[in-house]
Order: C-alpha cells, then structure tokens, then sequence
C-alpha cells in the first residue's frame, strides 16, 4: 500500500519558494509516496468567507490523522510556527517524523542538535540523524535510508 507524507512547510507564502514545493513532490512522488501538501489542499478554503482560520486549521488536522508521516521543512530561526504546531501534533499522534534543514543559521542551544530540543521528541533517541535531511540530494539518493520507511 502507498505510503502517505503530510509536507509540512512554509513555501507556500511566497512564489519564489512555492517553486521549490514541486521538487520535494516530485521526489516524493518517484519513491511512490502520496504527499498531502498542505497549500494545495486547502486552497479553496482559503478563497471562501467566513470561519476560513478555522476550516483550514480542522482540514490540516484531519490529513495530518491520516498520514503515515510528517516531513516538515523547518528552515528560519525560528521556524515557521504553523509547521512547529503541525509537528507538535505529529508528535502527539506518534507519528513518523522527518526533518529537513538547509538553513545554515543555528536554531539551537547547544552544538550536538540543530533545533529546539523538544522536536527530537519525535525523532528516534538513536539514530535520529537517518530523519533528519540537509539537501535534496540527501533524500533523492536515499543516504539515509528513507526508502526503508517507505517500503515497510
């Protein structure tokens, strides 16, 4: 059965970096993983009146249950907060958790991890390393193994 990824991010804001959407899709899509990309789905909720914040926030709720994992881009400092609380939530449902950092800055308190401590939470306490990317590069050839996740 296919594996379902929710793409947490922050791309969709600007259309210099909604370019860089179709990439991490279309990686995804090659390892032949359905990707739930959140800018996508809600933008007709987006474009109705109304109780819109609320609609769109119970619409990410909603495929973030039914998604196998979450693959938040957590570039910033600090990062986005929409995708902080879409892992937070990831973490309380125990779901399997991907980090993908490019961002040079440091966005920690220490120099073991690269951010906030209490997303490591969701990350396996050994080897968290094999869920956390630097580089397209890093997941198109599966370096750390995403393939595994993908296939079980």
């Amino acid at each position: 059965m296919k594996k379902k990824l929710y793409l947490a991010n922050p791309f969709g804001f600007s259309k210099q970096t909604k370019k860089l959407l179709s990439e991490f899709i279309q990686i995804f899509k090659n390892f032949n993983i359905e990707v739930y990309e959140p800018f996508e789905r809600t933008k007709n909720i987006i474009q109705e009146e109304g109780k819109w914040a609320y609609d769109l926030a119970r619409s990410n709720l909603h495929d973030l249950n039914n998604c196998d994992c979450i693959f938040a881009i957590v570039n910033g400092t600090p990062p986005d907060e929409g995708v902080m609380i879409e892992l937070g939530i990831a973490i309380a449902l125990k779901k399997t958790i991907f980090l993908f950092r490019d961002d040079f800055r440091n966005c920690s308190d220490n120099n073991q991890y690269p951010l906030n401590l209490m997303l490591f939470l969701g990350l396996p306490k050994d080897n968290w390393e094999k869920y956390y990317f630097e580089s397209l590069e890093d997941i198109k050839s599966d370096k750390k193994g995403f393939l595994d996740w993908a296939n079980n």
